[in-house]
């Protein structure tokens, strides 16, 4: 892809998922993920049913009438993205490909933060972490985040491995931060380094899928080629034990991403590409 090319998509995309954020997300996001504490803000006067614990006495010996603090919402937060870049995440059959989609709900999430004012920061991984973006403010530091949402690449034939992803911010952030996942989430195991990001932070994963990672469509005779492995086979689409092994398989592995995000305490939200996305994240946002 050109560099004209990267320009005019990112700017097509900005186009659409600010006006999302703006329009539709802000209240939603705002008001899931609050502030974590108060700080000071003025004094007034005392009033009746004040808390007497939040007397300043400085301000009131010197007016000789009493006066309390005033405390506000300390609103600024810190949004992490996990961004899953491996090659399983370009598969897609319908509207858009896993990482198309995963791109677009990034590129949302990213204008919401910044309408709360908060600081956006990204993990790319693949089998690895391949780029980390700190967290910043500002239009410029969003526009480069979904420059690299479209353009970045693995290093090498990415495999999927959401544990490294996951360690990676355990190290580099400490303060408490709202923590996204997007990914197929076809690796296994990330328990551990999951439960041990729920504690400290707010987890939620995306798990973004196609209606063809579950079930095999009846096409004859087809080669197949796993996206990371490299692997490919010739199969028999018509065979019901072919079709029920495919879909045994994918089964396992979204049972397996349930209870851990269930065991950890996090959340996890379930987008397919066919669907309507905004939907799905405005009912999440409501329900939070």
């Amino acid at each position: 892809m050109t560099t004209a090319e990267i320009l005019k998509k990112v700017r097509r995309i900005e186009i659409k998922t600010k006006g999302l954020s703006n329009h539709i997300f802000a209240g939603e996001y705002h008001s899931t993920f609050k502030g974590r504490g108060m700080s000071f803000s003025e004094v007034r006067e005392y009033m009746p049913g004040d808390d007497v614990k939040f007397i300043d006495w400085n301000v009131t010996a010197r007016f000789s009438t009493p006066f309390v603090k005033v405390f506000e919402e300390e609103r600024e937060l810190i949004v992490m993205l996990m961004v899953d870049i491996s090659n399983s995440s370009l598969f897609g059959t319908q509207q858009r490909s896993k990482r198309e989609l995963i791109t677009e709900i990034a590129a949302v999430l990213c204008f919401s933060a910044t309408t709360n004012n908060d600081k956006v920061g990204v993990i790319f991984f693949s089998d690895k972490v391949e780029k980390y973006i700190p967290p910043k403010k500002g239009k410029g530091h969003i526009l480069r985040i979904i420059r690299e949402l479209i353009a970045l690449e693995p290093t090498k034939a990415g495999s999927t491995n959401v544990g490294a992803a996951l360690e990676f911010l355990n190290n580099v952030l400490k303060k408490k931060t709202i923590a996204f996942v997007l990914s197929d989430f076809v690796s296994s195991p990330y328990e551990q380094p999951l439960q041990l990001v729920a504690r400290r932070h707010d987890l939620i994963g995306i798990h973004v899928y196609d209606k063809y990672d579950r079930e095999l469509p009846q096409a004859g005779l087809v080669q197949v080629q796993d996206a990371e492995s490299g692997h490919a086979l010739w199969i028999d689409t018509d065979d019901k034990a072919v079709r029920k092994a495919y879909t045994s398989e994918y089964e396992n592995k979204n049972k397996y991403c349930g209870q851990v995000f269930r065991k950890s305490g996090a959340s996890l939200v379930n987008v397919r590409t066919d669907e309507d996305y905004v939907k799905v994240l405005q009912g999440y946002f409501k329900r939070k």
